[in-house]
Protein backbone atom coordinates (compact mmCIF):
# COMPACT_ATOMS: atom_id res chain seq x y z
CA UNK A 1 0.00 0.00 0.00
CA UNK A 2 1.41 3.64 -0.93
CA UNK A 3 0.60 5.47 2.12
CA UNK A 4 2.61 8.61 1.53
CA UNK A 5 0.15 9.98 -1.21
CA UNK A 6 -2.71 11.76 0.55
CA UNK A 7 -5.52 11.75 -2.63
CA UNK A 8 -8.68 13.80 -2.89
CA UNK A 9 -10.78 16.09 -5.27
CA UNK A 10 -10.12 19.97 -6.09
CA UNK A 11 -12.97 21.44 -3.93
CA UNK A 12 -16.26 19.61 -1.97
CA UNK A 13 -19.33 21.63 -2.55
CA UNK A 14 -20.75 20.61 -5.99
CA UNK A 15 -24.39 20.29 -5.96
CA UNK A 16 -23.88 17.55 -8.93
CA UNK A 17 -22.43 15.44 -5.95
CA UNK A 18 -25.66 15.07 -4.37
CA UNK A 19 -27.49 12.30 -4.90
CA UNK A 20 -31.37 12.90 -6.89
CA UNK A 21 -34.46 11.28 -5.38
CA UNK A 22 -35.25 8.96 -7.52
CA UNK A 23 -31.29 7.65 -8.20
CA UNK A 24 -30.75 3.90 -8.37
CA UNK A 25 -27.29 4.01 -6.58
CA UNK A 26 -25.74 6.87 -4.73
CA UNK A 27 -23.89 9.50 -6.36
CA UNK A 28 -21.77 10.97 -3.74
CA UNK A 29 -23.17 12.88 -0.71
CA UNK A 30 -26.23 11.15 0.29
CA UNK A 31 -29.66 12.64 -0.70
CA UNK A 32 -30.96 15.44 1.08
CA UNK A 33 -27.17 16.64 1.66
CA UNK A 34 -26.93 20.45 2.73
CA UNK A 35 -24.33 22.61 1.78
CA UNK A 36 -23.06 23.14 5.40
CA UNK A 37 -22.63 19.22 5.29
CA UNK A 38 -20.91 18.59 2.28
CA UNK A 39 -17.21 19.18 4.18
CA UNK A 40 -17.81 16.70 7.01
CA UNK A 41 -19.29 14.11 4.63
CA UNK A 42 -16.54 14.09 2.04
CA UNK A 43 -13.75 14.33 5.17
CA UNK A 44 -15.00 10.71 5.73
CA UNK A 45 -14.56 9.49 2.27
CA UNK A 46 -11.30 11.37 1.43
CA UNK A 47 -8.29 12.73 3.85
CA UNK A 48 -7.33 15.83 2.00
CA UNK A 49 -8.94 18.48 -0.18
CA UNK A 50 -8.00 21.33 -2.31
CA UNK A 51 -9.50 24.29 -1.84
CA UNK A 52 -10.29 26.60 -4.99
CA UNK A 53 -11.97 29.69 -3.11
CA UNK A 54 -8.67 30.95 -1.91
CA UNK A 55 -8.02 31.90 -5.25
CA UNK A 56 -10.19 34.35 -5.54
CA UNK A 57 -9.90 35.76 -2.17
CA UNK A 58 -7.79 35.60 1.05
CA UNK A 59 -10.63 33.89 3.63
CA UNK A 60 -11.70 35.11 6.75
CA UNK A 61 -10.40 33.40 9.49
CA UNK A 62 -13.59 31.99 11.20
CA UNK A 63 -13.99 30.50 7.50
CA UNK A 64 -10.55 28.41 8.20
CA UNK A 65 -11.65 27.60 11.82
CA UNK A 66 -15.20 26.13 10.41
CA UNK A 67 -13.24 24.13 8.11
CA UNK A 68 -11.04 22.97 11.13
CA UNK A 69 -14.03 22.33 13.19
CA UNK A 70 -15.90 19.93 10.47
CA UNK A 71 -13.36 17.65 9.87
CA UNK A 72 -11.27 15.43 11.90
CA UNK A 73 -7.87 16.28 13.53
CA UNK A 74 -5.59 14.74 10.61
CA UNK A 75 -7.59 16.27 7.46
CA UNK A 76 -5.58 17.84 5.30
CA UNK A 77 -6.54 20.94 3.42
CA UNK A 78 -3.94 22.49 0.35
CA UNK A 79 -5.11 25.87 -0.39
CA UNK A 80 -4.67 28.01 -3.74
CA UNK A 81 -2.84 31.06 -3.45
CA UNK A 82 -4.76 34.74 -4.40
CA UNK A 83 -4.67 35.41 -8.40
CA UNK A 84 -4.41 38.79 -6.78
CA UNK A 85 -0.62 37.62 -6.00
CA UNK A 86 0.04 35.04 -9.27
CA UNK A 87 -2.44 36.99 -11.99
CA UNK A 88 -2.88 40.55 -10.92
CA UNK A 89 0.45 41.63 -9.41
CA UNK A 90 2.41 38.72 -11.85
CA UNK A 91 4.18 37.59 -8.72
CA UNK A 92 6.24 41.10 -8.03
CA UNK A 93 6.05 43.22 -4.55
CA UNK A 94 2.74 44.57 -5.24
CA UNK A 95 1.44 41.68 -3.94
CA UNK A 96 3.02 41.10 -0.78
CA UNK A 97 0.47 42.40 1.61
CA UNK A 98 -1.68 40.00 0.40
CA UNK A 99 0.64 37.44 0.68
CA UNK A 100 1.44 38.32 4.21
CA UNK A 101 -2.06 38.35 4.97
CA UNK A 102 -2.90 34.62 3.01
CA UNK A 103 0.05 33.01 5.02
CA UNK A 104 -0.98 34.26 8.51
CA UNK A 105 -4.62 32.91 7.63
CA UNK A 106 -3.60 29.76 6.53
CA UNK A 107 -1.22 29.14 9.53
CA UNK A 108 -4.70 28.61 11.45
CA UNK A 109 -4.97 25.56 9.83
CA UNK A 110 -1.53 24.14 11.55
CA UNK A 111 -0.60 20.25 10.48
CA UNK A 112 -3.95 20.75 9.10
CA UNK A 113 -2.52 22.61 6.09
CA UNK A 114 -1.15 20.50 3.27
CA UNK A 115 0.62 22.79 0.67
CA UNK A 116 -0.12 26.28 -1.50
CA UNK A 117 -0.66 25.94 -4.87
CA UNK A 118 1.34 28.82 -6.83
CA UNK A 119 -1.15 29.03 -10.39
CA UNK A 120 0.56 31.03 -12.74
CA UNK A 121 -1.87 32.25 -15.89
CA UNK A 122 -1.33 30.79 -19.29
CA UNK A 123 -0.05 34.42 -20.58
CA UNK A 124 2.60 34.03 -17.78
CA UNK A 125 5.29 33.34 -20.36
CA UNK A 126 9.19 32.57 -19.14
CA UNK A 127 11.01 36.20 -20.28
CA UNK A 128 13.85 37.66 -18.81
CA UNK A 129 10.96 40.07 -16.67
CA UNK A 130 8.83 37.07 -15.32
CA UNK A 131 11.77 34.85 -14.79
CA UNK A 132 13.47 37.61 -13.00
CA UNK A 133 9.59 38.57 -11.18
CA UNK A 134 10.01 34.48 -10.07
CA UNK A 135 13.41 35.27 -8.75
CA UNK A 136 12.63 37.66 -6.54
CA UNK A 137 9.25 36.33 -5.40
CA UNK A 138 10.98 32.92 -4.31
CA UNK A 139 12.54 34.07 -1.26
CA UNK A 140 9.62 36.35 -0.39
CA UNK A 141 7.61 33.04 0.19
CA UNK A 142 8.04 31.91 4.29
CA UNK A 143 9.56 29.00 4.76
CA UNK A 144 7.82 27.28 6.99
CA UNK A 145 4.76 26.66 4.74
CA UNK A 146 4.93 24.35 1.66
CA UNK A 147 4.52 25.48 -1.96
CA UNK A 148 3.98 24.08 -5.30
CA UNK A 149 4.41 26.31 -8.03
CA UNK A 150 2.33 25.28 -11.61
CA UNK A 151 3.19 26.75 -14.89
CA UNK A 152 0.88 26.87 -17.85
CA UNK A 153 3.33 27.78 -20.40
CA UNK A 154 5.60 25.64 -21.83
CA UNK A 155 8.77 27.85 -22.12
CA UNK A 156 9.32 26.98 -18.02
CA UNK A 157 9.95 23.65 -19.14
CA UNK A 158 13.76 23.86 -17.90
CA UNK A 159 15.69 22.29 -15.43
CA UNK A 160 16.90 25.66 -14.47
CA UNK A 161 13.07 26.91 -13.31
CA UNK A 162 13.28 23.72 -11.21
CA UNK A 163 15.91 24.27 -9.42
CA UNK A 164 15.71 27.67 -8.62
CA UNK A 165 12.34 26.55 -6.96
CA UNK A 166 14.34 23.36 -4.97
CA UNK A 167 16.77 26.39 -3.95
CA UNK A 168 13.62 27.37 -2.25
CA UNK A 169 11.88 23.94 -1.14
CA UNK A 170 9.44 24.86 -3.60
CA UNK A 171 7.75 21.96 -5.98
CA UNK A 172 7.20 22.43 -9.09
CA UNK A 173 3.01 20.80 -9.45
CA UNK A 174 2.80 17.81 -11.70
CA UNK A 175 -0.50 18.16 -14.01
CA UNK A 176 -2.41 16.07 -16.14
CA UNK A 177 -3.07 18.95 -18.59
CA UNK A 178 -2.50 20.53 -22.00
CA UNK A 179 -0.24 23.13 -20.97
CA UNK A 180 3.29 21.52 -20.11
CA UNK A 181 3.79 17.81 -21.54
CA UNK A 182 4.52 15.32 -19.12
CA UNK A 183 7.62 14.20 -19.96
CA UNK A 184 8.79 17.80 -19.51
CA UNK A 185 7.11 17.72 -15.94
CA UNK A 186 8.72 14.60 -14.96
CA UNK A 187 12.36 15.83 -16.08
CA UNK A 188 11.78 19.09 -13.90
CA UNK A 189 10.93 16.91 -11.07
CA UNK A 190 14.08 14.71 -11.61
CA UNK A 191 16.51 17.20 -12.14
CA UNK A 192 15.30 18.79 -8.47
CA UNK A 193 12.39 18.38 -5.96
CA UNK A 194 11.82 19.48 -2.45
CA UNK A 195 10.67 16.62 0.36
CA UNK A 196 6.86 16.55 -1.61
CA UNK A 197 5.42 16.43 -4.81
CA UNK A 198 2.13 17.76 -5.77
CA UNK A 199 -0.20 16.35 -8.55
CA UNK A 200 -3.53 17.78 -10.21
CA UNK A 201 -5.40 16.05 -13.07
CA UNK A 202 -7.31 18.47 -15.47
CA UNK A 203 -9.36 18.15 -18.58
CA UNK A 204 -11.03 19.41 -21.18
CA UNK A 205 -13.54 21.64 -19.32
CA UNK A 206 -16.44 20.64 -22.05
CA UNK A 207 -18.34 18.84 -19.27
CA UNK A 208 -21.87 20.57 -17.91
CA UNK A 209 -22.44 17.62 -15.71
CA UNK A 210 -20.43 16.20 -12.84
CA UNK A 211 -21.89 13.25 -10.87
CA UNK A 212 -20.91 10.40 -13.14
CA UNK A 213 -17.92 8.99 -14.96
CA UNK A 214 -18.14 10.60 -18.25
CA UNK A 215 -15.19 10.04 -19.81
CA UNK A 216 -12.62 6.83 -18.05
CA UNK A 217 -9.21 7.31 -18.74
CA UNK A 218 -8.33 4.18 -16.56
CA UNK A 219 -4.81 3.26 -18.82
CA UNK A 220 -3.66 7.06 -18.24
CA UNK A 221 -4.27 6.50 -14.79
CA UNK A 222 -2.22 3.08 -14.52
CA UNK A 223 0.55 4.90 -15.45
CA UNK A 224 0.05 7.71 -13.02
CA UNK A 225 0.20 4.60 -10.72
CA UNK A 226 3.64 4.02 -11.30
CA UNK A 227 4.99 7.35 -11.51
CA UNK A 228 3.76 8.34 -7.74
CA UNK A 229 4.81 4.86 -6.70
CA UNK A 230 8.17 5.85 -7.82
CA UNK A 231 7.61 10.02 -6.60
CA UNK A 232 7.03 8.29 -3.45
CA UNK A 233 10.38 6.56 -3.38
CA UNK A 234 11.81 9.84 -3.53
CA UNK A 235 9.65 12.46 -1.43
CA UNK A 236 8.15 12.09 2.20
CA UNK A 237 4.69 13.14 0.95
CA UNK A 238 2.53 13.81 -2.36
CA UNK A 239 -0.21 15.89 -2.30
CA UNK A 240 -2.71 14.89 -5.40
CA UNK A 241 -5.77 16.08 -6.44
CA UNK A 242 -8.52 15.62 -9.14
CA UNK A 243 -10.61 17.46 -11.00
CA UNK A 244 -14.39 17.09 -12.35
CA UNK A 245 -12.95 17.26 -15.94
CA UNK A 246 -10.22 15.06 -15.75
CA UNK A 247 -13.04 11.93 -15.93
CA UNK A 248 -16.66 13.93 -15.35
CA UNK A 249 -16.85 13.20 -11.55
CA UNK A 250 -13.80 13.93 -9.36
CA UNK A 251 -14.79 11.48 -6.22
CA UNK A 252 -14.50 8.59 -8.69
CA UNK A 253 -11.12 9.17 -10.21
CA UNK A 254 -9.75 9.67 -6.76
CA UNK A 255 -11.22 6.12 -5.54
CA UNK A 256 -9.78 4.82 -9.02
CA UNK A 257 -6.43 5.84 -7.97
CA UNK A 258 -6.84 4.69 -4.16
CA UNK A 259 -7.75 0.98 -5.14
CA UNK A 260 -4.20 1.51 -7.53
CA UNK A 261 -2.42 2.23 -4.93
CA UNK A 262 -3.73 -0.50 -2.55
CA UNK A 263 -5.57 2.73 -0.25
CA UNK A 264 -8.84 2.10 1.84
CA UNK A 265 -12.07 3.36 -0.72
CA UNK A 266 -14.89 4.70 1.08
CA UNK A 267 -18.09 4.02 -1.09
CA UNK A 268 -20.84 6.38 -1.57
CA UNK A 269 -22.89 3.99 0.23
CA UNK A 270 -21.16 4.01 2.71
CA UNK A 271 -21.58 7.73 3.68
CA UNK A 272 -25.24 7.25 3.93
CA UNK A 273 -24.88 5.02 6.66
CA UNK A 274 -24.69 7.72 9.62
CA UNK A 275 -24.31 11.51 9.52
CA UNK A 276 -21.26 13.34 9.42
CA UNK A 277 -19.46 13.48 12.68
CA UNK A 278 -17.56 16.75 12.49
Amino acid sequence: MTTCAHIGCQGWNYDDWVTPPAALAPVFYPHGTRAADMLGTYARAFETVEVDSTFYAVPAASTIDLWAQRTPQDFIFSLKLPQAITHEAGLRAGGDEILNEFCTTARRLGERLGAVLVQLPPQFEATTETVAALKRFLPRLPRDLRFAVEFRHGSWAANEIAELLAQHNVAVALVEGQWLARRALWQMVAAAAPQFAYVRWMGARDLTRFDVEQRPRDENLALWREAITRLCARVSTVYAYFSNYYEGHAPASANKLKRLLSQRVVMPAELADQPSLF
